[in-house]
């Protein structure tokens, strides 16, 4: 298959050496009422061109927040976020919807809000087409070009109540394609399809990624998600908390003769972030009944975390009471807490 310029993304501009996406201690702030949720606290990433990552967490962790800035859908509260250059938190509301147009697609879990149902394949993506002012054979050649390349050219003619679920996403994939994207986020894109079809899904994202150097960023409770990207990265209560990378490795036999089949190695890796705090999982905490505080000790080997003394524990459980009240007597007075008086100062 022979694409155009026009078609696909592909490396229409020059090399840059530059990552695509720098997060530097991004902050996300919803209010709630009269309450504030923290959906990113101090959020530090970043996602060199051409990648195939993969985002995990937990509901509420804090990864679809991420997605939406990083789509130009929100702004983030604090922090710098840089996309291809762009200044997302500066840039103005124009300019937001230029850099969403131009610069990102779109691949959401519900084929509902992906696609129009009542329009057949090719029409769903002649759509953005149209609306970005392309017209005629044209416009007729690059859809059919991009259903092609994502494996759905015997199908364009079909309506979606004629597709199946992966079919469905694979057309959404290609609408996603249509405004040739630098960066492709894909939210839950296997969440309704059984195994069989996400591997398909997962293989289209591959191939559009080794073959056009588009930078996708899957967001997924997938647990296998990690066989199909280059990397994972996990969010847990709105910060990155550890990485996981896909290497292979030759076999060889007895001999010591490189046999052509390879083993999937994956290394997973907490993060540090930029001022040195970790997050311990959860499950460590618990099985060493580690508290607030921890004794660090330097070995020959690194830095051993240790559970601290008891009367260590102890205050700290005092300390915690202690802010559970003043939490409880904040709300009864209808206070918006220290952060919010704190805020309100600053823009005075």
């Amino acid at each position: 298959m022979t694409l155009d310029n026009e078609s696909l993304p592909s490396p229409f501009s020059p090399p840059d050496s530059d990552p695509l996406i720098i997060c530097d201690n991004l902050v996300k702030i919803y209010k709630v009422a009269d309450l504030e949720v923290f959906a990113l606290q101090g959020l530090d990433l970043i996602i060199e061109r051409s990648e195939l990552m993969g985002i995990v967490g937990a509901s509420g962790s804090g990864k679809s927040t991420l997605m939406n800035i990083l789509g130009g859908l929100d702004r983030p509260s604090a922090g710098r976020v840089w996309v291809d250059g762009n200044d997302l938190l500066k840039m103005s509301d124009s300019a937001l919807n230029r850099y969403r147009r131009s610069k990102v697609g779109f691949v959401w879990q519900q084929s509902a809000r992906n696609l129009v149902p009542y329009l057949n394949a090719q029409e769903n993506v002649e759509l953005p087409l149209t609306l970005a002012g392309q017209t005629g054979r044209r416009k007729r050649r690059r859809a059919a070009e991009l259903l092609e390349a994502v494996g759905l050219a015997e199908r364009r003619r079909h309506h979606l109540n004629q597709l199946s679920g992966g079919e469905q996403q694979r057309v959404a994939i290609a609408v996603a394609l249509a405004n040739n994207p630098l960066l492709l986020l894909a939210d839950e894109p296997t969440g309704e399809v059984d195994s069989l079809t996400a591997a398909t899904i997962y293989d289209t994202l591959k191939m559009l990624n080794r073959e056009f150097g588009l930078t996708i960023l899957i967001v997924s409770h997938d647990p296998g998600i990690a066989r199909h990207v280059q990397r994972v990265v996990a969010i847990r209560d709105g910060k990155l908390a550890s990485e996981t990378v896909r290497q292979s490795a030759s076999r060889q036999d007895g001999d010591g003769v490189e046999l052509e089949e390879e083993d999937e190695i994956f290394e997973e890796l907490v993060v540090l972030d930029s001022a040195g705090r970790l997050q311990v999982p959860k499950d460590y905490l618990e099985q060493f009944d580690i508290g607030g505080r921890v004794q660090l000790e330097v070995t020959e080997d690194g830095i051993l975390i240790k559970p601290a003394s008891q009367a260590a524990q102890g205050r700290r459980r005092s300390e915690t009471q202690a802010a559970e009240l003043f939490d409880e007597t904040a709300k009864a007075r209808g206070l918006r807490g220290i952060f919010g008086r704190f805020r309100r100062g600053n823009e005075q």
